[in-house]
This record gives structure tokens, sequence and C-alpha cells, in this order.
């Protein structure tokens, strides 16, 4: 497995239920800032991984759940985030800025 994917299920294993980070704020993070689609790429092939990694707190930079598709049935990264309080609507998180938790705040 690819170090910098592992890098990424680290982090995104870290992100509290209830509430939701972005592809980009785990890039900086892992010191990579434009990297934000390779963080996308891991996180649509984390379905498998043990521990189970959170994917579906992870959306767009606007909120978006963009990597729905991802999920079987594409439906389930909606569900799970309602099951954790966070109110979608129209694929997109409802309050991002009050539901967003920064990696690079909440980490160092």
């Amino acid at each position: 497995m690819n170090d910098f994917y592992q890098k990424v299920y680290e982090t995104t294993r870290q992100i509290p239920p209830g509430k939701v980070t972005n592809y980009g704020a785990i890039a900086r993070y892992l010191g990579t800032g434009l990297s934000a689609r390779v963080v996308g790429w891991a996180l649509n092939n984390s379905h498998e991984q043990e521990p189970f990694v959170p994917a579906h707190r992870v959306v767009n930079r606007n909120g978006l759940l963009t990597g729905k598709v991802h999920f079987h049935p594409p439906s389930a990264m909606q569900e799970l985030l309602e099951n954790e309080g966070i109110k979608v609507e129209d694929d997109a998180v409802v309050n991002f800025a009050a539901h967003f938790w920064d990696p690079m705040k909440e980490l160092e």
C-alpha cells in the first residue's frame, strides 16, 4: 500500500463524528497542498481498509458530497453523515463551516 495513502487514512480516522473536512485540508496537513485529487483517490480505495476509514466525512472544498459515487449505494455517504447529526441538502453539507474540522488546527 502506498505510504501516502496510509497517511491519508490515518488522518481521516481522526476526524470526529459530526465533523467533516475536505480533500485539500488533508493534503495541506500532509505537506502536499496540491495533492487534493490524490487524497480523493486514496479515499476511493479506502472502503476495504481495517480499521475503518470514515471517508464519508471528507467532502469537497464547498461541502459537496462529490465522493458519493464511490459508496455503495451512493446514498450511503449522506446517510452516514446524517446518522452523525450532519444535515445534507442537495448533496451539500448544510452549515459546512460549523461542521468543518481542520487537521492543521486540530492535530498540531
